[in-house]
């Protein structure tokens, strides 16, 4: 088993018995990140929704096979990327997070992302986004990469994307999203020459 993955479950098991966050009372379960512990690419979500509660793993829904969708269009597969959410347990009636949800999960984020230390962080929607961009607005930044120095991470690379979900039930975001998408292998290769 390699060291990343054996880290990530370490802080998971940590969180599962230590995290005050009120969702836990109404949640089936803890939604733990998934995927690959080696990868370049995080894609962070805002919350577990009714099927990811069900299933503990996120984005198994509608917007989670949108999201294998458009990873195959740039030729990666579910097993080549890590993805977690801000937010670790389903809100009622998937209702967004309150602030002080978002506060208890954050340092169990912040570890798993300093674990895998990821060359990309990629903003699946406003919530996530505005942790670590509280006075940004997504219709401005969407699709462009921005390299910042954040106190938790250091200088990090990231890319806010519009949320997969907000996409199914809109057609122009639903393109602009695709669009934004096909930029993420770019945008590694321009991070990739940029520390070489």
């Amino acid at each position: 088993m390699d060291l990343k993955r054996e880290k990530l479950d370490e802080l998971n098991n940590y969180w599962r018995e230590n995290c005050t966050c009120e969702l836990r009372k109404t949640a089936t379960q803890a939604v733990f990140g998934a995927g690959n512990a080696n990868s370049d690419i995080v894609f962070i979500g805002e919350a577990p929704g009714k099927s990811e509660d069900r299933d503990g793993i996120p984005f198994v829904g509608a917007a989670g096979k949108f999201l294998n969708e458009m990873l195959e269009k740039i030729g990666k597969k579910r097993e080549d990327i890590y993805i977690t959410n801000i937010v670790k347990y389903r809100p009622p009636n998937n209702r967004d997070p309150e602030p002080e949800e978002k506060e208890t999960c954050n340092e169990w984020l912040i570890n798993e992302l300093k674990i895998i230390s990821p060359k990309l962080i990629v903003f699946l929607g406003r919530h996530s986004m505005l942790r670590f961009f509280p006075t940004e607005k997504i219709s401005d930044l969407h699709g462009k990469l921005l390299i910042r120095k954040t106190p938790e991470l250091g200088r990090q690379a990231f890319l806010p994307l519009y949320h997969p979900a907000a996409a199914l039930y809109n057609g122009g975001m639903r393109e602009t999203l695709i669009k934004d998408f096909n930029k993420i292998p770019k945008a590694l290769e321009k991070i990739n020459n940029s520390m070489s």
